[in-house]
């Protein structure tokens, strides 16, 4: 019988036992981060304008009436904004001359008229006016 006792031996498989664990804990701070980006990017609400428009490619065109308009115009470059033919370079004096308009002519028909090569956020900004204005009935007018 040969034993063979070595303090060595024991002393480095200590050492494996401490050198083989992995620390998790930058793995686990990561996942978190991760996880509250998700959460805090998953309620956010999407803010839609609902617009029908045809369904076929062969679908007529309704013409304008022939009752009053007040038209706006969007436009290319800046001044984006004219409102019957009239100008404006600040948001605040079209916004202003608008409700002016809507006022002396309730019963009239908003028609906006926006170029094909317009930017979208002045059309959204006018559209955002006539919400504001709890004006529903508008008409948005389109090349064939």
């Amino acid at each position: 019988m040969i034993h063979t006792t070595s303090t060595s031996n024991s002393s480095s498989s200590n050492m494996s036992n401490v050198q083989l664990g992995l620390d998790l804990t930058p793995l686990i701070d990561i996942i978190f981060i991760v996880l509250v980006f998700l959460l805090l990017t998953a309620n956010t609400q999407l803010l839609t304008l609902p617009v029908d428009v045809p369904t076929q490619a062969g679908s007529t065109l309704n013409g304008l009436s022939q009752q009053q308009h007040i038209t706006i115009n969007i436009l290319t470059t800046t001044p984006h904004w004219a409102l019957d033919g009239q100008k404006f370079t600040q948001f605040e004096a079209f916004e202003t001359a608008f409700i002016n308009t809507m006022s002396s002519k309730p019963k009239s028909t908003v028609v906006i008229a926006a170029d094909k090569n317009a930017p979208v956020q002045p059309l959204m900004t006018v559209l955002a006016l006539l919400q504001r204005q709890q004006i529903n009935q508008t008409q948005i007018v389109m090349e064939p």
